[in-house]
């Protein structure tokens, strides 16, 4: 019985943490593809702002900038080989760095999505106006967010930058298209929840609002632009038409 059970916990392990991140990316990025292209009017966050603004404004924006922080600061910390900064600061201190950076944009982040959510329940009219998948995500990104907060503790334990080096080797490898799960096995279980309910995450990505990060993205572009686009309002008329007329 006992070998059956560790047979299975082996299987599950590897298959959340080999297969089920290339089926994660798979459906995040052909689902939104296949979203922009038959429904591109859903391609938006439906807004409440002229129902009740005042916690919006602030729940909005405590969120959107704790997210972003934790969006780049995973990505970079994650995705950057050890050889690259390792002559400019240890596993340690970037360890220690990530800890008390995480823990700020986490707080703010939590902060900005308990407002939302509140926000979402307690309005009446809100919440007559949401959608299922609206409060759901949210409730969704709360728990996410209260297990990256539970494992701030945890890897304090490690002062040494272990486990931060092991979670990087294998985010490292499932871009590469090198999975190895191995070395995952001895982590502990708010890291695994952790990992599995982020990749589910992007697996969510097209069916929710979420969606609309593609919009800010491509937004985005516009900053960098050399030229500027203008939009005339008089089209297909000859010129001219505009100039004043005498009297007869």
């Amino acid at each position: 019985m006992n070998e059956s059970a560790s047979a299975l916990n082996l299987y599950l392990h590897d298959f959340f943490f080999t297969v089920y991140p290339y089926i994660c990316l798979g459906v995040f990025f052909m689902g939104s593809l296949a979203r922009f292209d038959r429904d591109q009017y859903t391609w938006k966050s439906d807004s409440s702002q002229l129902l009740r603004h005042g916690t919006l404004r602030w729940g909005s924006n405590l969120f959107h900038v704790g997210i972003l922080f934790l969006f780049v600061g995973h990505t970079v910390g994650l995705l950057t080989p050890h050889a690259l900064y390792a002559h400019v600061i240890s596993p340690a201190h970037k360890q220690l760095l990530a800890v008390v950076a995480g823990g700020i944009a986490g707080a703010i982040c939590f902060a900005g999505l308990c407002l939302l959510i509140w926000r979402r329940i307690a309005d009446p009219r809100i919440r007559l106006t949401s959608h299922r998948t609206d409060i759901a995500i949210l409730v969704i990104l709360w728990v996410q967010l209260s297990l990256g907060l539970i494992t701030l503790p945890l890897s304090l334990r490690h002062a040494d930058g272990s486990v931060m080096l092991i979670l990087a080797d294998w985010a490292q490898r499932i871009v590469t298209f090198r999975p190895l799960a191995t070395n995952l096995i001895g982590l502990a279980l708010p890291y695994k929840i952790h990992m599995v309910l982020g990749m589910t995450i992007f697996l969510l990505f097209p069916f929710s609002r979420l969606v609309h990060v593609w919009s800010g993205l491509a937004s985005v572009t516009y900053l960098f632009r050399p030229y500027q686009l203008v939009r005339s309002r008089r089209l297909n008329l000859p010129p001219g038409h505009d100039r004043p007329r005498r009297a007869p």
